[in-house]
């Protein structure tokens, strides 16, 4: 697949075209979409909305739904696509909701920590505290259930640094082994497949302003986003672990090592690692070639 039109920036989600910011869709603003994945509490646009709300400026997008009869005062995550239909019945004081309160407990991500050992497979890098999808993405779970997910150190150095990301919206359901995300490099798009199935409860927003960091650093600072699954057992079931891992990547940097050698000949036999950014460096592998084989999409 080649070239992705609209960036991620005007369209989180490439299989809706828009989806109106709360502001919008209360009538406070005439025009607003979402490009923070409804994350409300990292945003600066509702950041700034609020401190204008404070000095008088405009109404609230709560107090401008509070004008509406109570059958049409619709919960917030309903607004947002997070549940399905539901009237607000706190007035939109989400405080004192038990449901809000439920639901954003269920969905609270954890935090990155905690220590792991990164082995090397012949110059690719594995972290042994996560568990591995054959489409080279992966998932680990934190403090309270949480399971973060992103793409392995292999997927990048074959391909490159992208240049963005194509991520879901928060709230979205994943499902294995199905088309979860896409990855952008130049005019060259790719689908990646989700390693889990669950819903999307964070996205990591740094990826967006830094679309390198998951190339720099793809087991911690460059995770993409955290998804909830009630069962944690079933979700990571198909996955591979550790020395299964290892044995994996093992066999497909040896598959990587024979797509090489059908176009250059026979490699160095002197133990040497490949250099990153194959593809940048030897673009006749192809682009779609990488990506079926590796990403199997």
């Amino acid at each position: 697949m080649t070239k992705q039109p609209d960036p991620m920036t005007t369209r989180p989600d490439k299989n809706t075209p828009t989806y109106p910011c709360l502001w919008m869709q209360a009538g406070v603003v005439k025009k607003k979409n979402c490009t923070h994945y409804f994350d409300c509490a990292t945003c600066k646009y509702d950041s700034g909305m609020k401190k204008m709300t404070a000095t008088g400026k405009h109404i609230s997008w709560q107090d401008a739904m509070r004008k509406h009869d109570s059958l049409d005062r619709t919960c917030r995550h309903t607004m947002t696509g997070r549940a399905d239909h539901r009237s607000c019945p706190m007035n939109y004081n989400c405080r004192h909701c038990d449901f809000d309160q439920l639901f954003e407990d269920t969905l609270s991500p954890g935090t990155v920590h905690g220590t792991s050992e990164i082995s090397d497979i012949k110059g690719f890098k594995l972290d042994s505290s996560g568990c591995y999808h054959s489409g080279h993405t992966w998932a680990r779970i934190e403090d309270g259930g949480v399971i973060r997910v992103g793409m392995d150190d292999f997927s990048f150095k074959v391909l490159g640094g992208p240049d963005g990301f194509d991520l879901p919206l928060t709230g979205k359901e994943l499902n294995q082994n199905k088309a979860g995300w896409g990855i952008r490099q130049g005019d060259n798009f790719a689908d990646v497949l989700s390693p889990v199935n669950g819903v999307i409860t964070r996205v990591n927003h740094g990826v967006r302003k830094s679309p390198d960091l998951p190339g720099q650093d793809p087991y911690r600072d460059g995770w993409l986003f955290t998804v909830h699954n009630s069962d944690l057992k079933v979700a990571l079931k198909h996955l591979t672990a550790n020395e299964e891992s290892a044995v994996w990547l093992n066999r497909e940097v040896t598959h990587l090592e024979q797509m090489i050698e059908e176009i250059t000949g026979p490699l160095s036999a002197d133990g040497g690692y490949l250099k990153s950014n194959v593809y940048g460096n030897l673009p006749t592998l192809g682009w779609h070639n990488l990506t079926q084989k590796f990403l199997g999409t």
